[in-house]
């Protein structure tokens, strides 16, 4: 494979050959990580961009069109973009101010001065954790991000990138869960 150009490797991943896209990354991943890593200034983050571009190499490769540009300036430009797109997203919502379940105080409203129903709120509260603890994680990040983090569903879908579709389906599909799980008690 090593012969072959770069559109021609192209036309091979679009058939599912797995070779030519390792070939493919052989021959970029140093170019596309070194774009990524100049863009973000993180190893990791780098890194994590050079997997996600070649990851849509295999799942875009039939939008490749070598009429507009060669194969190493449409992944240099994938690359960008995916870079550009993470530093956005901490930019809107830096991960360090997220919240997360595992955060939320399990003490009452400070607006009651009943100690029963303090008590009766605590134990609410600890029911619903217990419920949130049996979902599966991608559940509980969507659901977190919604009722704690106040995120659109279309801004939970960028967060993670994952579709819009997706985000909705975990998001109503922990509802129905905890809804189930809540009431059986």
């Amino acid at each position: 494979m090593q012969q072959l150009e770069d559109p021609a490797l192209i036309d091979l991943i679009i058939q599912r050959n797995e070779a030519a896209l390792g070939e493919l990354y052989d021959r970029y991943h140093r170019l596309v990580y070194s774009i990524a890593l100049n863009i973000v200034g993180r190893s990791e983050d780098a890194e994590e961009i050079t997997l996600d571009t070649f990851t849509r190499v295999w799942e875009k490769a039939h939008t490749y069109r070598s009429e507009r540009a060669k194969v190493s300036t449409w992944l240099t430009r994938m690359a960008r973009n995916r870079a550009i797109d993470v530093l956005r997203r901490e930019e809107v919502r830096p991960m360090k101010h997220s919240v997360s379940w595992a955060k939320v105080s399990p003490e009452p409203a400070a607006d009651t001065d009943k100690p029963e129903t303090a008590a009766h709120l605590t134990m609410q509260k600890e029911r619903v954790r217990e419920a949130v603890a049996t979902l599966p994680e991608a559940q509980q990040e969507v659901l977190a991000l919604a009722y704690f983090g106040g995120y659109s569903h279309s801004e939970i879908a960028r967060e993670l990138d994952i579709p819009l579709g997706t985000a909705k389906a975990r998001i109503r599909s922990g509802m129905q869960k905890l809804r189930t799980l809540l009431h059986n008690e």
